[in-house]
């Protein structure tokens, strides 16, 4: 039976599926991994567990359905930042694309930098996503293990090389890493030479449905899959995503809710904003505005696991006795600083209007109702660069929710397309590999998977109450802007001192 192979390297686990050309979904599994957040602001991840999973997985999936894959696609969290020894093995943790550690280094190269014509080159702002100041903090702190490095890569470029033994780099991980002329298509040298960064590092850049290679005869033996499974650069996940739910033509928004939280509205020219990010799309010739939140369900799930200490499905029962705007409590959900829209690494969480008559279910809402809130943050900013939102998709673990669809629906003031059995940025990078190896014909082909669908409608009387909310919110992140500026100073006098 021939299938085509999706994997997915997540915030919070390693998803794989596979599919057929009949559109039909023939097997999903997954493993759980853990965010390692052990000092402010740092977000690491250990890549040898990603990889260890996929393996796993990969020969699960082939002991239920046979050897004959024609392909293989590996989509992942995006930019982050992995070096590699000669070996092809990580030097350290990842950095993850959430990190903020890089407050100083940020600071630093803002002053030198042209900032207008850093952002007319890149699409980009000087901010905690990108990749070059983390790679100066490395250069500052961890220069031993810099000078060991072979490779840099993201996340699924780390897989597809254990997989092909080939080295390459997606070129949205180019973009988004801050040193891609959008332009030229090319690196910024001077860039490079600002943070001392070996452009040898940097692996050949490529498009995410190329075939680079094929599997190992390590990787053949270890998983059952047959020597020579054709695998291609593969997709950042949010822009696989965008694609597994068919949201293809101008006009189309998703709202994902993930580890981070992501949105994602496709255009067909290279619109940018310095607010938010710009994406190649999977589909050749289209573009992504997007923007990407720092946490989302990370957040939940450390609001299960250290606070309430109950499990998810309870927490969203007792969420559901609670009242829209859940009963007068606001989240700002910067619990990792925060990239777009605000592009502040200083910014903290915060639960504002506590009072005794608070109960675990209404603060736990508002944790639901925050990261809602990001998403209406990132959709004023596209609306008023006079883009009309013509459809809206919802989409990855988060959506499965009812009560926090709801709450998305009536934020956002949308209707909400959502697909039960879309498993997201697996299927999406799943069906990019059929196409390069020939099962698709079509880029609407990928609505083939679609056909199962709910529609969220939004309740305009919520909505105007969420308006009130929301406003407030706004207005919340702004008057504390000043006080997350003094705690952090705090913070970095105390880690001197230490």
């Amino acid at each position: 039976m021939k299938y085509a192979l999706g994997v997915d390297i997540g915030t919070t686990g390693i998803k794989v599926v596979a599919i057929n050309k009949n559109g039909g979904i023939l097997y999903e599994t997954q493993k759980g991994h853990d965010l390692i957040s052990e000092k402010p602001g740092f977000a690491e991840e250990d890549p040898n567990l990603w990889w260890k999973n996929t393996l796993e997985l990969l020969k699960e999936t082939v002991d239920r359905l046979g050897s004959d894959a024609s392909g293989i696609g590996v989509s992942g969290m995006v930019p982050t930042l992995i070096l590699l020894d000669e070996n092809g093995d990580p030097l350290r943790l990842s950095i993850q694309q959430n990190d903020s550690r890089a407050v100083e280094e940020i600071a630093f190269l803002k002053s030198q930098v042209d900032e207008e014509t850093y952002f007319h080159r890149t699409g980009n702002v000087i901010n905690q996503q990108v990749i070059f100041p983390k790679f100066l903090w490395l250069r500052c702190h961890e220069a031993e293990i810099v000078d060991k490095a072979r490779y840099i890569m993201g996340s699924y470029n780390f897989i597809t090389y254990k997989l092909t033994n080939v080295p390459s780099l997606d070129v949205n991980w180019a973009l988004e890493s801050g040193m891609w002329d959008i332009h030229k298509e090319r690196w910024c040298e001077d860039i490079f030479n600002l943070v001392d960064l070996p452009g040898h590092l940097l692996p050949p850049v490529r498009r995410p449905h190329e075939i680079i290679g094929s599997i190992t005869e390590n990787v053949s033996n270890v998983t059952g899959l047959k020597p020579g499974t054709p695998v291609i650069t593969g997709s950042a996940d949010h822009v696989a995503s965008t694609l597994g739910v068919g949201a293809i033509e101008e006009g189309d928004l998703l709202v994902k809710i993930g580890g981070a939280g992501d949105i994602l509205f496709v255009c067909d020219e290279p619109l940018t904003d310095k607010r938010l990010f710009i994406d190649y799309h999977d589909v050749p010739g289209k573009y992504l505005l997007n923007g990407c939140m720092a946490s989302s369900g990370s957040l939940v799930k450390w609001f299960s696991r250290e606070i309430a200490r109950t499990d998810y499905d309870t927490l969203t029962d007792m969420a559901s006795t609670s009242t829209t705007g859940s009963r007068g409590i606001i989240t700002l959900p910067y619990f990792l600083g925060e990239k777009t829209p605000i592009f502040d690494p200083k910014a903290r969480g915060v639960i504002f209007g506590l009072s005794l008559s608070h109960s675990l279910g209404d603060i736990f809402r508002s944790t639901l109702e925050a990261v809602a809130f990001g998403f209406k943050h990132h959709v004023d900013v596209i609306e008023e660069k006079g883009k009309e939102i013509k459809r809206v998709f919802l989409s990855n673990g988060g959506s499965k929710n009812p009560l926090w669809r709801s709450i998305v629906s009536d934020v956002i003031g949308h209707d909400l397309v959502y697909i039960p059995k879309n498993p997201g940025s697996s299927l999406g990078v799943a069906f990019l590999a059929a196409k390069a190896v020939g099962m698709y014909s079509d880029w609407s082909d990928v609505e083939l998977f679609s056909k199962e669908r709910e529609i969220q409608r939004h309740n305009p009387s919520n909505k105007k109450r969420y308006e009130r909310y929301y406003k407030i919110y706004r207005k919340l992140y702004e008057q504390l802007k000043p006080l997350f500026e003094e705690l952090y100073d705090i913070e970095r006098e105390m880690r001197k001192d230490v």
